[in-house]
């Protein structure tokens, strides 16, 4: 179905196409209720969206930075030469945290010359013999013919870092209920289309009541693994998790939350304590964007997580279905302020400039798919198989140099007695087995010491785990005190300071009229989700799209709040974000 849409209506890589500045903040209200999508004028709205009339003709002009390198050819070249490309290789692939892309018949200027076929095979024995000076392997992501029979090669270059046993990215499944979440989600992991009816996203359930209503009601995560050679690993060719790890270097964690509007408090933990690197919005082509799709993509991009796009139940609709499905989403873009382009994804070469281009906010890819027949689903494959992680290794080694903190979101029992195992993200330092560190806070605010005896990542021993990774700890139990979510694992030498008041800039994002001192709402920041109350504002009172610098106080018990982190909060029908300023110590 995808490829008879007339891409025209999908802006297809926009040469440099820019919505109207303004404050990325600022009049993203449609997200959140502005527009109801039963109104008469909606489809009008979406109508009046203008179509972009150009069409890629080339790539950008290569840069410095990052781990995509242009090359127009690599034939024969001598010693020196050999050695700085192999140099230029080992700096791709340290961006790019293990995974570099190559374009060979393509020029600096982003020129696509192509190369010929005997060229090309010598171009590649070249590529291959630089990886394997490396230790990296090589796979051919797609070629494409250009004119006199010449052809462009795009290569995945990757390298599991020394330290590393696999290259990790987690991605938050967001979407509406009945959009078919779980079951893409069960697709893409056991190799198994769906039946129709939902059989696929059983293997995702935990709860008797999601089984029964086919409802997702908690935070489930499922891994999908791939080979040096980009090959899926899943649960129907390794039967456990333990080999798929063992057979991928590159592990994606899917963190499918709840779609429902009653769930909304779980799906905004979960987006908000996981950590996630992307976030995978799903909208059934047959309803398009109603119910909670817009509010999730809204606190996505308040969290400032990369979103893509996918348009699940295209065997179900029609091809005027999927196209105003996208132009719907095109319209919040220009309306809502937000500097995106959508991209429809349709061939092998789409998806690489997919990928190259969202960790860089500039698009939004759109995959159009089914569960049930298996289209396109091999594209959305690829697309995950190639996508680089959003933290570069200059990121990565800063963060892994500072104090440990370690964020608990899950609470399990254990085995062993005298014992509890903590799961979470561990946001700075590095984690070893054996060491000593502070964990809290408690109900009095005090941090006490305790030894992570055993560390697992995706079930696996593990002897530590680095700044970004998820694991799970197991920890001695603590007697006359009850660990929680929201606690956090900090280094033993710090002073961890827990705090009542923290002082924020806020923005309101939806409310019926505005809100003063006294208001009330549920706050969101990080793993942290208490109820908190305004007690001091810069202004008389602040409206919808407007800004203030504003006092919170947690009404139960103090929390760890680290400065610089994002928030969100929410009341009822009261929707807004911001960035912690401070803390106030208790």
């Amino acid at each position: 179905m995808s490829s008879e849409l007339d891409p025209s209506l999908f802006g297809k890589r926009v040469q440099q196409q820019q919505f109207t500045s303004m404050d990325p903040n600022k009049h993203m209200a449609s997200l959140f209720g502005d527009y109801d999508e039963n109104d008469d004028d909606w489809d009008e709205l979406c109508d009046k969206v203008p179509k972009s009339p150009f069409v890629l003709t080339g790539l950008p002009p290569e840069i410095e930075e990052g781990n995509v390198e242009y090359k127009l050819k690599l034939v024969n070249p001598n010693p020196d030469r050999f050695e700085h490309l192999v140099t230029q290789m080992k700096w791709r692939l340290q961006e790019g945290q293990g995974e570099a892309i190559y374009e060979i018949g393509v020029e600096d200027c982003g020129t696509l010359s192509g190369v010929s076929a005997e060229e090309l095979d010598a171009s590649l024995t070249t590529l291959n013999k630089m990886a394997n000076r490396l230790g990296a392997s090589i796979t051919i992501l797609y070629k494409r013919n250009v004119d006199n029979d010449r052809q462009v090669v795009e290569v995945l270059v990757r390298k599991v870092p020394d330290d590393q046993h696999f290259i990790d990215l987690r991605v938050a499944v967001l979407g509406n209920v009945e959009s078919g979440k779980s079951s893409l989600v069960g697709v893409l992991t056991h190799a198994e289309l769906d039946n129709g009816r939902g059989r696929a996203r059983l293997n995702l359930f935990r709860h008797l009541h999601e089984i029964q209503s086919g409802r997702t009601s908690s935070i489930t995560h499922e891994i999908l693994g791939f080979n040096n050679m980009g090959e899926s690993v899943d649960y129907h060719s390794a039967r456990t998790p333990n080999e798929i790890c063992d057979r991928s270097s590159k592990i994606i964690t899917f963190i499918d939350l709840a779609g429902h509007h009653k769930y909304m408090k779980t799906t905004l933990f979960g987006l908000a304590a996981h950590l996630p690197d992307f976030a995978m919005l799903v909208i059934n082509g047959s309803t398009g964007v109603v119910g909670t799709t817009r509010e999730h993509f809204g606190y996505a991009l308040a969290l400032q997580v990369p979103v893509f796009v996918v348009i699940n139940k295209i065997d179900l609709c029609s091809k005027v279905s999927v196209q105003q499905t996208v132009e719907c989403l095109r319209y919040l873009f220009q309306h809502t302020g937000i500097n995106l382009e959508p991209f429809f994804v349709e061939t092998a070469d789409d998806v690489v400039q997919a990928a190259d281009k969202l960790v860089e906010k500039s698009i939004c890819p759109i995959f159009a798919i089914s569960c049930t027949t298996g289209e396109n689903i091999d594209l959305l494959k690829k697309f995950l198989n190639i996508l680089p992680p959003r933290l570069s290794v200059i990121d990565q080694e800063r963060l892994s140099k500072l104090p440990v903190e370690y964020r608990i979101d899950e609470i399990f029992s254990s085995a062993q007695p005298g014992s509890v195992v903590v799961g979470g993200t561990l946001r700075n330092g590095t984690v070893h087995e054996g060491e000593n560190y502070l964990v809290g806070p408690l109900s009095n605010g005090d941090f006490i010491p305790i030894k992570v005896t055993k560390i697992q990542r995706y079930r696996v021993p593990r002897r530590m785990v680095r700044a970004g990774q998820s694991a799970s700890l197991s920890i001695p139990h603590i007697e006359g005190s009850k660990l929680r979510k929201g606690m956090v694992i900090v280094s033993s030498t710090s002073n961890p300071i827990a705090c009542y008041d923290f002082v924020a800039e806020i923005y309101l994002l939806h409310h019926a009229n505005s809100i003063q001192k006294g208001f009330q709402a549920t706050v969101h920041i990080e793993n942290v989700r208490q109820t908190a109350q305004i007690i001091a504002m810069d202004k008389d009172e602040l409206r919808m799209n407007e800004h203030a610098i504003v006092t919170f106080r947690f009404k139960l018990r103090s929390e760890y709040v680290p400065e610089g982190s994002q928030l969100i909060f929410r009341s009822g029908e009261t929707k807004g974000g911001g960035r912690v300023i401070r803390i106030i110590p208790c």
